[in-house]
């Protein structure tokens, strides 16, 4: 059936085909990494809400160093500063700065598949429509309306809808799920955030901006 279509109702299969496999390949490279990320952050909440202070505070992985970091080069920074409340308020949007960093860098590739989703039906319906017309085409070529004429390009234009249904109802399906696993994400690292706030907060109160410095420096 492919073999014997037009060559725009190929390239349409064929762009198509291309069009599931990066849908498939994007499901299954987020997949992982959205659980990788999802098990750092658990552990990395965990190391900083048993620490007493920022300087004992020892996250494992890139967002809760680089969020610890932030907060003790900003204190260090304000060492001499007269209001606790200044201090807090730009730790918290230096974290906050980083915090949506994450979250953009969490988007990549969900925007192909938003556009696999959005398109694919109608790339489909396009090669559908293409067939159909050569399908017309031959039938005024062979001056007949036998079946056995007109069912073949009929079926090869078919056959570019349901592709396009076969890309774009999965990757519809993906989008929205990973919608949801990149907000879980957020959500475990606005609680990170969160717990190193605490921590600053803490040594603030307790007089002791030295203890952004690590214990082991000390």
């Amino acid at each position: 059936m492919f073999l014997a279509a037009d060559w725009v109702v190929k390239a349409v299969m064929i762009g198509l085909a291309l069009a599931s496999v990066l849908t498939w390949t994007v499901f299954l490279v987020k997949s992982v990494e959205i659980a990788g990320l999802k098990r750092r952050l658990r552990q990395d909440l965990d190391a900083v809400r048993r620490a007493p202070s920022l300087g004992a505070a020892g996250p494992a992985h890139v967002l809760g160093k680089a969020l610890i970091r932030e907060a003790r080069a900003e204190l260090e920074l304000s060492g001499d500063a007269l209001s606790k409340d200044g201090v807090k308020e730009r730790v918290a949007a230096g974290l906050s700065r980083l915090e949506a960093g994450f979250a953009r860098q969490r988007m990549t590739g969900m925007g192909m598949l938003a556009s696999v989703g959005a398109t694919a039906p109608f790339v489909g319906l396009f090669g559908t429509v293409w067939g159909i017309m050569n399908s017309f085409i031959g039938i005024s070529r062979a001056n007949t309306t036998n079946l056995a004429v007109v069912a073949p390009g009929i079926a090869e234009a078919l056959l570019a809808t349901a592709l396009g249904l076969a890309a774009a109802i999965p990757a519809v399906l993906m989008y929205n799920h990973f919608t949801r696993q990149v907000a879980g994400v957020r959500a475990q690292a606005g609680d990170l955030t969160s717990a190193i706030l605490r921590l600053v907060s803490r040594d603030l109160d307790r007089g002791a901006s030295a203890l952004a410095r690590p214990q082991a420096a000390e």
